[in-house]
């Protein structure tokens, strides 16, 4: 296996697989799969960079240089696999416009980028009609996560992945017995769904733990380094993850142009790709409740109001946070919180793969998704274990907070969650995503909701129709509420 280091040597079938894009994810991807045995031929549009990765990063290891997309699929062996590392959205599909004739029936094109399930349906199927294989995989697990181990969440057309799986299983990411974070997940666009969902519970995770920040920041009084080391501690606990790992460590940074905590100079004003709102649409579609993820999507948005802010600031008044009486059980009481509102948000997540699957047509198995998630990727953390075994337990389980370890957990931790929450509202601190965590748990776990007015009201104005509850459901009626609105009915609703 030589290197290529000058682009376009016209050398014969020599690489196992084919990598378009040479922006970081890509150009760690191929370093993975170099370091794991395998030979990648590497393509960029601007063709200086594969010339300078070649003879740069990639120079004395298994890969090799193409300067053209036919130099590429000339150096693949068959079946030939070409992997696209571009921008989601119209990259990919020029990418495979200019791909479709240069392959043969049997070969695939696997599209590693973030891209809309919908669009990796469609693809499944346009390239299907040609005889083409397409794998959607979501990958996760930022630039170190694709260079030692990402999770790899593949979906699309199952007769391609035995052909990708030696590949994609040897370069994710493994935990406890080497079990790899890869796995099949289903077909058409149910990889590229997964990983959606997972970015959704990444918003989620991470204004949770911004939420815990600005109560310890606001309401115990630390200073960022003091934070740090809270968090420090939480991650030795239940709580330990990837984002509570890297929290402590960014709390503890000093910004060497001021000598001040770095994230007391960075501006408040977060920024987002889609996906967190591609998450939240699929949920309403899907008639899933996913509140603390589109919070979180929320959250961002009003971050961005940066300058409303603060001249809002200045002219709306509200409380100031008083001091606790008792420090450390506040900051006990705020580490309930963070875990309880995470619980709930993987189970919006679960929740919304769950009836998104159903209507579909995809089985999914939901515990072997929460272990793809259990390392390399953004929301590894060590509850997914208990995820699971959750799953395992019960393979149709319909809500996390139903298995016994999540019941019990936020039971136990319900007390000091609605004291933190409450504490928040009368201090002044805005905290959507666990007071929607929260409103989500007392709605599942509540026998009747006021959504019974809300039926009344719009057979009043709209003659939408009602069930009761002396009847079977799947039973409609309509009231002439005003004696003047006669018997006729409209629609009825979905519930």
């Amino acid at each position: 296996m030589t290197n290529d280091a000058a682009a376009g040597s016209g050398q014969g079938p020599v690489a196992d697989i084919g990598v378009i894009g040479l922006a970081v994810m890509g150009e760690n991807l191929i370093l993975n799969m170099a370091s794991r045995g395998f030979t990648v031929a590497a393509f960029n549009r601007t063709v200086s960079k594969v010339t300078a990765f070649t003879g740069g990063r990639a120079a004395g290891k298994s890969i090799v240089g193409a300067g053209s997309l036919e130099e590429l699929v000339g150096q693949l062996r068959a079946p030939r696999k070409v992997m696209l590392m571009v921008k989601a959205g119209a990259a990919v599909d020029e990418f495979i416009g200019h791909l479709r004739p240069l392959l043969s029936p049997g070969d695939i094109i696997i599209d590693g980028g973030n891209s809309h399930p919908a669009d990796s349906t469609r693809r499944t199927r346009e390239l299907a009609a040609d005889g083409l294989l397409f794998v959607g995989t979501g990958v996760s697990g930022g630039e170190e996560g694709a260079l030692t181990g990402p999770s790899i969440m593949p979906g699309g057309n199952p007769e391609a992945w035995e052909a990708v799986r030696p590949i994609f299983q040897s370069i994710a990411a493994k935990v406890g017995d080497g079990t790899p974070c890869c796995d099949w997940v289903g077909p058409e666009g149910a990889g590229h769904f997964v990983k959606m969902v997972h970015n959704g519970i990444e918003y989620a995770d991470m204004q949770m733990i911004a939420e815990a920040y600005q109560l310890l920041r606001d309401g115990a009084g630390l200073s960022a380094p003091e934070a740090g080391e809270v968090f420090a501690r939480w991650n030795e606990g239940e709580l330990d993850s990837y984002l509570i790992e890297i929290t402590a460590d960014i709390l503890a940074k000093t910004d060497d142009l001021t000598g001040q905590p770095l994230v007391d100079v960075i501006l408040d004003a977060a920024g987002q790709k889609g996906t967190g709102k591609w998450t939240s649409v699929a949920a309403l579609d899907a008639g899933s409740p996913a509140a603390t993820i589109t919070e979180a999507v929320y959250a961002r948005a009003m971050s961005a109001l940066k300058a409303e802010r603060v001249a809002a600031s200045r002219v709306l008044s509200g409380p100031t946070f008083a001091a606790p009486a008792d420090r450390e059980a506040f900051i006990e009481g705020v580490r309930q919180a963070l875990y309880a509102s995470k619980i709930a948000a993987y189970a919006q997540g679960f929740q919304l793969l769950h009836l998104s699957a159903q209507d579909a047509g995809w089985t999914l198995d939901y515990g072997r998704i929460a272990q793809m998630w259990r390392g390399g990727c953004i929301i590894r953390a060590a509850f997914l274990d208990r995820i699971k075994e959750a799953f395992d337990a019960q393979p149709d389980l319909a809500n996390l907070l139903l298995a016994p370890y999540f019941r019990d957990a936020v039971q136990g931790a319900q007390t000091a969650w609605r004291g933190a929450v409450a504490a928040a509202v009368v201090g002044g601190v805005p905290v959507p995503a666990f007071s929607s965590a929260l409103a989500y748990y007392d709605g599942y776990r509540a026998e009747r909701l006021p959504a019974n007015l809300l039926q009344a009201q719009r057979d009043y104005f709209g003659a939408h129709t009602y069930e009761r509850t002396d009847r079977e459901r799947g039973e409609f009626f309509h009231t002439n509420w005003t004696g003047r609105g006669g018997d006729t009915a409209s629609s009825t609703y979905n519930a």
